[in-house]
Parts: structure tokens; sequence; C-alpha cells
């Protein structure tokens, strides 16, 4: 999977399943994924704040679905996520 870092195109999001601590509710989450400069990539989830770490994509991703799965076992959504977000880029100058 390749990290798109053009200001004109929207980037598709990864979407990662996370069930509750009951198994009967199936949520579909973002999971944004930045690659680390030192290796590695880093997986944050907007929904809910849960954030992790792992040496490649795969890895971060599923650390990334346990660390939300726990998150919602202590403090539930409490709407459904029914729209999937947009994930774009954009230029801005700096000193």
């Amino acid at each position: 999977m390749t990290l798109k870092t053009d200001a004109n195109n929207v980037t598709p999001i990864k979407m990662a399943k996370v069930q509750s601590k009951d198994y009967s509710i199936l949520m579909i989450l973002t999971a944004i994924l930045t690659e680390e400069a030192d290796g590695g990539f880093v997986a944050y989830n907007p929904e809910t704040g849960a954030a992790s770490q792992g040496d490649h994509l795969g890895e971060a991703i599923a650390n990334l679905k346990e660390a939300t799965s726990l998150y919602l076992e202590v403090f539930p959504l409490e709407e459904k996520v029914t729209k999937q977000p947009f994930l774009t880029t954009f230029e801005v100058a700096c000193a």
C-alpha cells in the first residue's frame, strides 16, 4: 500500500472493522496510517482517538483494532458511525 502525498488527490482511507465486547455490533471505523522516518507505521482512529503502531502496515492495523476494541469496551460511541470521512492533503507555506 502506497501512502499518497499529492495535495490534489483525495487519498482512500483504509477501513478497520471493530467488534464490541459482546460481538453483537460490527462497526466500520477509519484507520489513518503514517510511515515513520525511522521505520514502522503509526495508525490512528479519529472516531475514538485510539492510536497504535507496528513494524509494518498489517501489524499497525491489527494493533489499532485491538486498541480501539479496548477503548470501546470502556467508552462506547454514543452515535452509530454512518458516514465515511474523506481524507486529503493540503499545502501550507511556512518559514
